[in-house]
């Protein structure tokens, strides 16, 4: 273990916190009209799943836990855990589906994942950064809106909803930012 400072703690990283083992989901630094500035942080019991939101000077120190990062490949759900294959030794790792929180929809199969493990145990899962995914439904175009501001909205074939622009219609294949499920570019 080793100590940091409260506003070096970014998404993805492990922390012990009253004698817990928490996953960091979001951070963000506030910074009040009066007086010192504050980390609020959304993190997730490694053990229990339990969400807690928590607030730290930025001087304060907490505990980062060291994770070893490996490759899997992501096969099938099944239950309420996921079955990853570990592509070198092709043994198979169940990991429960609550790793992923809301960005398990862009799991897809054979999708290569970054599992972090302390101790040979899952802690956290990051997805790729985008994923390509086709439009099945979209609003249609209201004249008059401008294309520079207008966003409408569309459900994608993951049933996820994202704001898109305008000009995006049914059956096309675009790419969204799996941290934010936001727009990011029409698929090439």
């Amino acid at each position: 273990m080793a100590k940091m400072q409260a506003n070096q703690m970014r998404a993805g990283m492990v922390i012990e916190f009253e004698g817990a083992r928490y996953t960091i989901l979001k951070q963000n630094i506030m910074i009040p009209g009066k007086g010192a500035a504050v980390i609020q942080v959304e993190m997730r019991n490694v053990k229990t799943g339990a969400k807690k939101d928590q607030r730290w000077r930025t001087a304060d120190t907490v505990e980062r836990l060291t994770t070893e990062d490996k490759e899997f490949t992501y096969s099938y759900a099944d239950g309420n855990n996921l079955v990853l294959m570990d592509p070198e030794s092709f043994e198979q790792t169940m990991v429960p589906q609550d790793i992923l929180g809301d960005r398990l929809p862009y799991l897809q199969e054979n999708m290569t994942v970054n599992v972090k493990l302390i101790e040979g145990e899952p802690v956290s899962m990051d997805l790729p950064e985008q994923v390509t995914l086709e439009v099945v439904e979209a609003d249609p175009v209201v004249k008059g809106q401008t294309a520079s501001s207008s966003y409408k909205p569309a459900v994608l074939s993951n049933g996820v909803k994202v704001m898109v622009p305008p000009f995006i219609t049914a059956g096309e294949k675009i790419v969204v930012k799996t941290a934010d499920s936001t727009y990011y570019e029409r698929a090439k």
